[in-house]
Parts: C-alpha cells; structure tokens; sequence
C-alpha cells in the first residue's frame, strides 16, 4: 500500500469541506451557516455482507467508510467506498472486556500478544484493505485501554502515515495521550448513532447529534452496517437535509485541523 503523509500542505487542504460534486447541499441549506460546522459520519463494520451496505455508500454525502480485514467483502467493500468517495478506514478488531473471541473475526488484536505480533497483525491488516487512510477500533474496551498494545498499534499507524479514530469503547482508553505523544493523527468518536437496534433509538440519537452540533464546531457519530444497517441508512437520509441546514457532513480526514500534536 502506497504510504500516505500528512505534511502540512495536506492538513491545509483538510481545512476545507468535501462538499464539492455529488456531495452538494440538500435543498434549503444554508451554505453560509454550513461552512461554520463540520459533522462527520462513520459507519463501522463494512466487510462481511453485511445488510445497509449499499444503502449506506449510496448515501448523498461524505462518509469514513471502516471496513474490517480478511473478510469475504473486505476489498469490494473498500473499492466501492473509494470509488464513491469516501474515506476507507481499517477497522480493527481489538479484544474487549467482555464478549466472546469468536465475534472479533481473523487478525485480532489482543493484550495476549507480543509487541512485534501486534505490530504485524496491523500491517497485515491495512494491506488487507484497499485505499485504507486510517484506521479505527472494533469493539477494543480492554486492548485500547492497554498503553503497552496502544503503543504498538500506534507505532503502525505512525509508521505508514494513517489516521487513528478511538471508537471510544471505554472511556479508560490510552489512545490520546499516546497518540499526541508520537504525533499521530488522531480524532475520537462523540455519539454511537445505533447501538440500539431500533429505528426510535437511532432517531433519538439524531436528535441528540442535532442538539449537540449546535455547540459544538466539530461532531463524529458512528453507525453501523449489520443488524441496524437499513434502519441507520433511512434515518441518516432523512436527516440529512436538516443537518446540512446548519453544519457541513466531511469525512473524517477533513477534520485533522483538530488534530494538536
């Protein structure tokens, strides 16, 4: 995979909105009140054929596209998300506190292992995931808790250039003070859009991003393909016209201008 740097005239450019093409405004929004706010929308768990994939790329706006390695759609998944234009980010299953091995799937990282194994695995799996810019948890509650796993993961991501997302799965996690520490660009999620499976769950989540947006410049929320991935992709397009109203809907590779090292 070809290495990306974030150098400067990069993280300039990231300054501006990826609104441009089919990404354009819904129909009353307010340029001038959008240009202000910036919402990005993840939507982890890409990978596996999973339900609301095509709904979810088919989306009208820019979206970080995470998608899990060694799975029977990795690649498509990936390609598809590229050729559409949103950012591809590696999702990486890490070991949770809770919860059975069997749900993390291949190439998972785990506090088990040593350094250089964590360290492999993570290659591995950005070179299993085609366009792959960053990089972001699946599940990960005790493994991004770990400074020692964090460090190691990290160093791979600092190493190739990549973006890392803290799905923040536990709010004792390590990845931002290490991250600042080896100068690795790095973001962190707000609001789980749809860890209820329910369309009054996701909807009220919405609500929820749409108040918090209002006093915030900057908004990550992440959803999820799978067993809420219709019900997420429907109401996402609903709000979309509203959100657009006053903010601006970027992938996540615009938003490094938050990033202080």
């Amino acid at each position: 995979m070809r290495k990306r740097t974030w150098g400067a005239a990069l993280l300039a450019a990231c300054l501006f909105s990826f609104t441009a093409g089919a990404h354009a405004l819904a129909p009353g929004a307010s340029p001038a009140k959008a240009a202000g706010k910036k919402v990005a929308v993840v939507i982890d768990d890409f990978g596996n054929n999973m339900a609301g994939t095509d709904d979810i790329l088919n989306l009208p706006v820019p979206l970080t596209v995470a998608v899990m390695p060694f799975l029977p759609s990795t690649k498509r998944d990936a390609e598809q998300a590229h050729r559409k234009g949103h950012d591809v980010f590696v999702h990486l299953p890490m070991e949770p506190v809770k919860g059975k091995r069997s749900w993390l799937g291949p190439g998972a990282i785990t506090t088990d292992l040593s350094d250089e194994e964590i360290r492999d695995r993570v290659r591995k799996a950005i070179d299993d995931v085609p366009h792959a810019i960053g990089l972001n948890n699946h599940m990960g509650s005790k493994a991004t808790a770990d400074e020692r796993v964090m460090r190691a993961v990290l160093g791979v991501c600092k190493e190739r250039g990549l973006i890392y997302l803290d799905s923040r799965t536990t709010p004792r996690s390590t990845a931002s003070r290490i991250a600042r520490e080896l100068g690795v660009p790095f973001l962190e999620n707000e609001l789980f859009l749809d860890d209820v499976y329910t369309v009054s769950h996701i909807t009220r989540q919405m609500e929820t991003l749409c108040r918090r947006m209002k006093d915030h410049p900057v908004c990550i929320a992440i959803g999820h393909v799978g067993p809420p991935g219709k019900k997420t992709a429907s109401v996402l397009r609903q709000y979309i016209p509203r959100i657009q109203k006053e903010a601006t809907l970027v992938t996540v590779s615009t938003l490094l201008n938050s990033f202080a090292p």
